[in-house]
């Protein structure tokens, strides 16, 4: 086995860096060949110019076989991974890089809709943020985020990612149980709407949890502070992979322990300090109807 460094290279995602160290035989010019996952993911993640951090956060041996292993801090990667198993742990380890600075990342959309910033949480159902987003930009919004709404500590949404689709999964993360991404599009909506974006940052002024099926009559109702609070937190675990396989027989390692889940857990009661609504609808166009009714 080699341990010839092949390649160390940072990335950014606002204040947060990580660093990753290549080894091996074969050259290698960059850790991903594209960043379409982690910026839909993540949100405005870069490629650092000049690698700046003492020690890397990632390392990959290519040479051996393929195995995984985290101690703590160093996610170690062994082996001829593809690309796809490779950035789901760049988002993970990137994602405590970023807590670590005071950003959260989130599991949902956003909106500047009628003067007042909307998030549409991807809470335990998940059901509805993107073409919640979607319809609220059909009637006027402009974009805030789409996959991930990225918060800080004051509650105020200050990076998101723009594509509202994944629309081709990297070698070895395929799925055949998702749909076609623009399936629901054309469904309701025919062709995709264009919008604005809304730069810089905005205060999360109210959260809706959708929940879109067919067979729902619509209601809305404002949630209590544990339903709030739990809905939170179930989006801001997303990042950490703690329920996926990487490939056949090897889990993500876990990468959260008892200290970050007590910091998180002591943001997600100042974030949910604020309205927050769980919307039933059958279409996304019924969905903003009610949303309508507390704007």
């Amino acid at each position: 086995m080699s341990d010839q460094l092949q390649l160390s290279e940072e990335m950014s995602a606002g204040a947060a860096r990580l660093r990753v160290d290549v080894f091996g035989d074969a050259p290698r010019e960059h850790v991903l060949d594209d960043l379409n996952f982690l910026n839909y993911r993540l949100a405005d993640v870069r490629i650092s110019p000049e690698v700046t951090l003492a020690a890397p956060d990632i390392t990959w041996r290519q040479d051996g076989d393929k195995a995984i292993a985290y101690d703590g801090r160093t996610m170690a990667f062994t082996g001829p991974w593809p690309a796809g198993p490779v950035q789901k742990v760049i988002v993970a380890m990137l994602a405590l890089r970023m807590e670590a600075v005071g950003l959260h990342p989130f599991h949902a959309s956003a909106v500047r809709y009628r003067g007042r910033t909307v998030m549409f949480l991807g809470g335990e159902s998940n059901h509805g943020k993107s073409m919640g987003q979607i319809e609220a930009c059909r009637r006027g919004a402009q974009l805030v985020s789409t996959e991930t709404t990225v918060v800080d500590e004051d509650g105020r949404a200050v990076m998101g990612s723009k594509s509202v689709f994944l629309k081709k999964r990297t070698e070895g993360t395929e799925r055949a149980d998702k749909a076609a991404p623009e399936r629901g599009v054309q469904k309701f909506f025919g062709d995709m709407p264009s919008w604005e974006q809304y730069d810089g940052p905005s205060t999360v002024d109210v959260v809706v949890v959708p929940a879109i099926d067919g067979n729902f009559d619509p209601s809305l109702a404002e949630m209590i502070p544990f339903e709030r609070q739990f809905q939170t937190l179930h989006s801001l675990q997303n990042y950490f992979l703690l329920n996926e396989l990487l490939a056949p027989g090897l889990p993500m390692p876990i990468v959260d322990n008892e200290t970050l889940r007590q910091a998180r857990a002591g943001f997600v009661p100042r974030f949910s300090d604020r309205p927050y609504y769980f919307v039933r609808a059958a279409t996304p166009q019924v969905l903003l109807d009610e949303v309508d009714r507390i704007l």
